[in-house]
């Protein structure tokens, strides 16, 4: 099995699309509406075969959580394999200078990676990682 996708909910439809697309080398297909219920989405697809939905529609309640200090049950992150730890260096560096907080790192875990965290435009927690 592999993982096929993952999908979020946004109010910021287009914003989310180019945040994965410039820092994270994304490429999307075209805009999904469906003009009866007002979903609308994008499948943004990435070098290593899985794929991102970003979906927006009215109704949706929004998550309450402080992403930046609490955890929560279920999806906590989403992690970007880098091919050495200059590449996570250079994208921490892009990501700082293009306005996003790193959060931690970049640093050596206890279990072997090399990595750093930052929150996407909706404040959705992402690891760019280093397998040492």
């Amino acid at each position: 099995m592999n993982l096929e996708h993952v999908a979020l909910w946004t109010e910021n439809l287009e914003s989310l699309k180019a945040f994965y697309c410039m820092h994270f080398g994304g490429k999307t297909n075209s805009l999904y509406l469906n003009q009866k219920t007002g979903f609308k989405s994008y499948f943004i697809s990435f070098s290593g075969g899985a794929r991102l939905e970003i979906m927006q529609m009215d109704g949706i309640p929004s998550n309450l959580n402080d992403r930046k200090t609490k955890q929560h049950l279920g999806l906590i992150h989403l992690a970007f394999g880098a091919g050495s730890k200059e590449e996570v260096d250079a994208k921490a560096m892009e990501l700082k200078e293009a306005g996003y907080e790193i959060l931690r790192g970049p640093r050596t875990t206890g279990d072997g990676y090399y990595e750093f965290e930052t929150l996407d435009p909706d404040g959705n927690r992402i690891e760019v990682t280093f397998k040492l």
